[in-house]
């Protein structure tokens, strides 16, 4: 489980408010953007992210959610949700 002070540099917690599926969608696609959760990676589950990440079951569910609909996850039933394949950036990149 993270520690108390990484939650808190994650969570931003002296940032404006907002919700923390947001922000925990945010940090995960950060992971996913450096590297460090590479493609075709399966993502650990969501009851593990919860625990990881401190926070309920659901707001987990709601953060691979959003990561799906920006399509950076995909999830197979039965199998897991894993890290999609980076696409070619719009810009060029």
């Amino acid at each position: 489980m993270a520690d108390v002070s990484a939650l808190k540099s994650i969570y931003q917690l002296d940032g404006p408010p907002g919700y923390l599926y947001e922000v925990m969608a945010q940090h995960l696609a950060a992971r996913i953007e450096a590297g460090e959760l590479s493609p075709n990676t399966l993502l650990p589950s969501e009851r593990r992210l919860a625990a990881e990440y401190g926070v309920a079951l659901g707001t987990a569910r709601h953060a691979t959610r959003l990561l799906r609909v920006r399509g950076l996850v995909v999830t197979i039933p039965s199998k897991g949700t894993y890290v999609a394949q980076r696409q070619g950036r719009l810009d060029g990149d």
